[in-house]
């Protein structure tokens, strides 16, 4: 306790004034002498106790926050009376909670982390795989047409390793939260078009028919390149599951509580069983043939959530699978 300069100082004053008093009440006569002696004395004996108690007070506490720097698991800290030393109890008891919950939360993002860099070697393993069976199967010397298959599938597996990376650096950049939105005014037929142009030729190609439904002046608050990749890949994902010769159709409508944004076809739909699923990050469904990394509707979300929109996935009436966008007004 008397560690501290301040109480020292304080101390060594007590002593000089209560040596002045005494001496003075001495002089005055010994009735005031002891009486200044007596007065002195138990004002210093209550002093020292009073401060004894709070510096033990002020030593449990620092304890505690020893224990918290050391990661301890359980953390008591005993209730104290009002005054300041309660203040600073309730202050210690926030930030110990807030301690535990970000170490909680550094825990889940470190684990999620390894799941995720699993998750990508298992994706990026694939297509390598098949790309250094193929180099093997060049180093035969294969005829003309079978080097040439050879090379196309070749050229799409990189194309597809190359989707697969820029698509995990987009998400990646998302969940690091360095990506800043931008607020601009766009017309929903222009929105769904910029979606919709890099697709055409490939719909064209596989005789897929693309409806859209959009009434003019619906307006959208949003960042038109980032919710054009949200809505591109569910047109892809629809495109995949109908194989060709289909039809896509895209419905908008404009109320006074949101703004909806309807996409399904007619292909065989959603298995009921993946539904809940759907847009968890590298799930593919319980059919091992399904084409794609489980990556695109993860991305979606993800861009439509930081947009504080909401997207969900059911099977339509006529069947086919149904995706809807919401943004509340």
């Amino acid at each position: 306790m008397f560690r501290n300069r301040e109480l020292r100082h304080f101390a060594l004053l007590f002593l000089l004034t209560a040596a002045l008093s005494i001496t003075a009440g001495f002089l005055s006569g010994p009735v005031s002498g002891i009486s200044a002696l007596l007065s002195s004395t138990a004002f210093g004996i209550l002093f020292f106790v009073f401060t004894k108690a709070r510096y033990e007070r002020i030593a449990q506490l620092s304890e505690q926050i020893d224990l918290v720097l050391h990661n301890a698991e359980h953390i008591l800290i005993a209730e104290l009376e009002e005054g300041e030393l309660s203040v600073l109890q309730s202050e210690l008891i926030k930030m110990t909670q807030r301690i535990r919950e970000q170490n909680t939360a550094l825990q889940r993002e470190k684990e999620r982390l390894a799941d995720s860099l699993a998750d990508i070697a298992h994706q990026l393993r694939t297509p390598l795989t098949s790309a250094n069976l193929i180099l093997s199967l060049l180093e035969n010397e294969p005829s003309r047409s079978e080097k040439e298959e050879l090379l196309r599938e070749t050229k799409e597996l990189f194309s597809h390793m190359d989707w697969l990376l820029t698509s995990l650096l987009k998400l990646s950049r998302l969940d690091a939260g360095v990506v800043e939105f931008q607020n601009s005014k766009i017309e929903m037929g222009q929105l769904v078009g910029l979606a919709s142009r890099p697709l055409l030729f490939s719909m064209d190609l596989h005789n897929i028919t693309l409806h859209m439904d959009i009434p003019e002046c619906i307006f959208l608050h949003c960042d038109p390149v980032w919710l054009s990749e949200a809505l591109r890949n569910i047109l892809k994902n629809c495109m995949d599951s109908i194989h060709g010769n289909g039809e896509i159709c895209v419905i908008c409508r404009d109320t006074s509580l949101f703004t909806e944004i309807k996409i399904y076809d007619n292909g065989p739909g959603i298995p009921p069983n993946d539904l809940p699923f759907l847009f968890d990050r590298f799930y593919r469904g319980r059919n091992k043939k399904t084409a794609g990394y489980g990556i695109g509707l993860a991305l979606c979300r993800t861009i439509i959530l930081r947009q504080n929109g909401t997207v969900t996935a059911k099977n339509h009436r006529q069947g086919g699978a149904e995706f809807v966008i919401r943004f509340p007004k």
